[in-house]
């Protein structure tokens, strides 16, 4: 309990809520663009661009485009941004000792 109280971790949770937190905004805003799309710009979402490929599959295919280049970007971050914080924060809870690899400074 001491450890979540501590500035440490405070500044971790600030770092993961400065990533999640707009993320997630404006991933679900995107989301939110497709489906009203979908409903209410019909017209726009049928317009072929090429073959039987439509504006609204395009969209469509943009939501797991967007998903996987959302999980890439979480990883990429947490391996800068929050792994090496935790590491040492599980290192010094545990009392074991930190080297440069487990995210400990050299």
């Amino acid at each position: 309990m001491a450890w979540q109280a501590s500035e440490e971790f405070g500044r971790l949770r600030r770092a993961l809520h400065r990533f999640i937190l707009p993320t997630t905004i404006a991933f679900l805003s995107w989301y939110l663009l497709y489906v009203i799309m979908a409903a209410y710009a019909r017209p726009f979402m049928d317009a072929q661009v090429f073959g039987t490929v439509n504006v609204g599959l395009i969209f469509g295919l943009l939501q797991f485009v967007s998903t996987f280049g959302i999980a890439l970007a979480y990883s990429r971050y947490a391996d800068r941004r929050l792994d090496p914080p935790a590491t040492r924060m599980r290192h010094e809870i545990e009392g074991t000792t930190v080297g440069p690899a487990q995210g400990g400074r050299a």
